[in-house]
């Protein structure tokens, strides 16, 4: 092997395309049930996520609590396609523990 491998395995994730992963992450949500209102996803009326491109990245954040006053925000930056599998396994893991709360 050329090129400074040393141990002749190369391997490297295919290039980050955030275009594609907030298309796939908005797929997701409404598969979720959520639904996408003025920059946000919400479940039943209240915002619980939000995404979206910031040059090379995705910017994107989950609601700490469902609020209709001021919701508060935990903002992350996606730069892999697992930054955002996992941003949308703890979404998924929030909504069932409010499902389990609210009933």
């Amino acid at each position: 092997m050329t090129g400074g491998d040393t141990d002749g395995w190369a391997f490297a994730p295919p290039p980050f395309k955030p275009d594609e992963a907030l298309q796939r992450l908005e797929r997701e949500w409404r598969d979720l049930g959520l639904v996408k209102r003025e920059g946000h996803f919400e479940r039943r009326g209240l915002a619980v996520a939000r995404a979206a491109v910031d040059g090379a990245v995705v910017a994107a954040a989950l609601v700490r609590q469902p609020s209709r006053l001021s919701p508060e925000w935990q903002t992350r930056v996606l730069k892999s396609s697992a930054d955002a599998r996992d941003l949308t396994n703890d979404l998924k893991k929030k909504l069932a523990a409010w499902s389990d709360r609210d009933e």
